[in-house]
This record gives structure tokens, sequence and C-alpha cells, in this order.
């Protein structure tokens, strides 16, 4: 069954929010009209009007007959009264996070509590804007996807204010290896292994591996990517194992790849592990760039199992991502903590892989 995108009205909604949050819009200012607004984002009238409404319905915003529309100010009682829940993800619209936040926010409005959705466009420094902003709210509890993982967390301070305002939190995809609070994610290491097995398994013996080694997620996918070759006996040259950060994605890779692709057959890589789908789709470009075809020249997998894995003439075989069960299960983990359902620890939730076979690999 096809995932459905967070509605529009709902996307703007998180973005308004985001504005008050973060101090751009203060208690008692106005806000930009609705035609304004449309013509911001290149929306109807209608869906504005929308996400306008249930701010107005949930308390953030008030309207002066004639005047327009105006920020709250925050009163006492929502302290009790209110049950909000931040989400906190490195970003929003893009790739697979809103079916993520999709999945929380269905099981969070079914218990009574409003989402508060923030990005941090992978951006430390708006990891800690935001967490700021969000620790002077009326927040019950939090959901958050960690920024740049495998780079540390300059961020401490503000954990250890949540946990001294006893505010739980929970971490999604991966979680900072100093913080001990529950982690909802994927067994990455596994998946890289699986990947990587499958095409040695296919008699393929130069792999080439591109991870964004910037997070956790793809630190522990290239631990599975090596561990593969080494249970195997196959050697792995150290060029063809590719790392790079997310301000190098949309480039290092690519280039890389073409230089591989420019190799005598003899020579060149026959497979390429990608650290997800986003990635393989823009590889699959380059190899067409070269003359050549998937899989009848070269291998190659993803990873995630996102709407990118089929929307190309060649279907990827990828890993599953369980996105949505991902946003529900984080989302009743939390609201255990909130209303302290389970009065021991509760454990982390990590789903096992899935390998998904399709057409992009083929037996040497």
């Amino acid at each position: 069954m096809k995932e459905k995108a967070m509605p529009k009205y709902l996307q703007l909604k998180q973005e308004i929010l985001s504005w008050i949050l973060s101090g751009k819009l203060h208690p008692d200012e106005k806000i930009p009209t609705e035609h304004e607004i449309a013509n911001q984002f290149q929306l109807s009238r209608h869906t504005v009007r929308q996400a306008l409404g249930e701010l107005e319905k949930e308390g953030w915003l008030y309207k002066i007959q004639g005047s327009g529309t105006f920020v709250s100010r925050p009163k006492q009682s929502d302290k009790v009264s209110i049950k909000t829940v931040g989400i906190l993800t490195t970003y929003i619209s893009d790739y697979i996070f809103p079916h993520i936040v999709r999945g929380a926010e269905e099981t969070l409005r079914e218990k009574g509590y409003r989402l508060l959705l923030a990005s941090t466009d992978n951006n430390k420094e708006r990891e800690r804007a935001h967490l700021e902003a969000m620790i002077h709210q009326p927040l019950s509890g939090l959901i958050i996807e960690p920024t740049k993982s495998a780079q540390g967390n300059p961020n401490l301070e503000y954990y250890l204010a949540l946990n001294n305002l006893h505010i739980p939190y929970v971490m999604i995809n991966e979680r900072y290896l100093e913080m001990s609070c529950p982690c909802v994610k994927m067994d990455d290491e596994g998946g890289g292994f699986l990947l990587t097995d499958h095409l040695i398994r296919l008699g393929h013996h130069r792999i080439a591996g591109f991870f964004k080694t910037d997070d956790l997620q793809g630190v522990n996918r290239l631990k599975g990517f090596i561990r593969a070759h080494q249970e195997h006996g196959v050697a792995l040259a150290t060029n063809h194992l590719v790392s790079y950060t997310t301000e190098e994605k949309e480039s290092k890779p690519l280039e890389i790849a073409r230089v591989f692709l420019q190799q005598q057959e003899g020579e060149r890589p026959t497979a390429f592990v990608c650290y997800n789908d986003e990635l393989a789709i823009k590889l699959l470009d380059v190899i067409r760039q070269q003359g050549l075809t998937v899989p009848d020249d070269i291998s190659v997998v993803g990873f995630d199992d996102s709407t990118f894995a089929t929307a190309t003439e060649v279907k990827l075989t990828t890993i599953r991502h369980p996105k949505v069960e991902m946003g529900v299960q984080a989302a009743e983990m939390l609201i255990q903590m909130i209303e302290k359902q389970n009065e021991g620890s509760i454990n982390d939730i990590i789903y096992q892989p899935e390998l998904i076979v399709r057409e992009s690999t083929k037996k040497i």
C-alpha cells in the first residue's frame, strides 16, 4: 500500500509553530496575512486557513476582528491542561521523514496529545536553538533524531536540562553515545552486512561502498560492509571505501563513482553498496552517463526501501526501513514514559534488517 505524505496544511502548521517557538514571532505579535502566507509557500488560501484554524483552536493564535491574527500569550494553566509532544528531526519534508512523523502524529493524536514539529536541517546549531526553545515550552516529552550523531554532542547541556526538568525523551534512528535514553532504530550494521553478503554470494568481489559517516547509521552500515568481506574472506581494497559528509553528499560520491566507472572492465567495481536509496538513484544516473547498464555491467544496492527504490525503471535491491512503524513505536514508548505506565526501565526497540531483492543486482 502506498504511503501518504503529510498533508500540506499540517506541514504549514508545523512551520508556523516553529516560528513561534524559535522566537521569530512573539506573544501578541501579528502574524502575516493569509494572502502573504499563501504567496510565500505557494499554497491555496483554503490550505492556509485550515492550518491557522488548527493553531487557533489549539491556543497558539487568536484573532481580533478587523485587525488580524496574533500569537497567543502562554497561560500558566497550559502546563497542566495541554499535552504537547515535540518532535525534532534532521529533516521534515524530505526522504523517509514524513512517514516517521505521520506514524508518530497519528499515535499521539489518538492519545490526546498535540504535536510540535521542528527540523535541524542536520545542523547542530539549529538543534541547539530548537532545544532551547522547546525547553521553555509546556512540553510533556520529546522524540529526537540526533544531528550528525557520529560527530559528538555539543548540545549535551540541553539534554541534561531535559533530565533535570523531568521531560522524558526518546531518540530515533540513533542515539548520542553518552546518552542513556530509550532508542528506536534499525540494526544498521546488520543491514550493511546483508547487502554486501548478498552481492558476494552473487560472485561480486570488487565492491565499492559509499557511506555518509557523520551519522552513526552510516558508520554502522560501513561496519557491516567490512564485516561481510571479512567473513567471506574477500579482500577489500581501501580505495573502494568512500566516506562523505552531509555537506559533500551532492558531489563527492558522484565524482568518485564516475572515476570508478571509467576504469577498465577488469579493474572497475562490479557492484556499489550505497548509504541509502537516495544516493543509489543518483548513482544510477552516473552509470547511465558512462554508457553502462544496471545490473548487466554493475549491480547497485540501496538502503531504506523508500519510494525512490521503485521510482525508476531499475527497481532497487535494498533494506526495508520501518518508517511509519518507527514513528508509532517511538510515540507509544514516549507515552509510556510520560504516563509512567512502566515503572521499570524501557528497552530499546531495534528493527532487524530485511533484504528486499529486486532487479538492480545480478549474478556475475
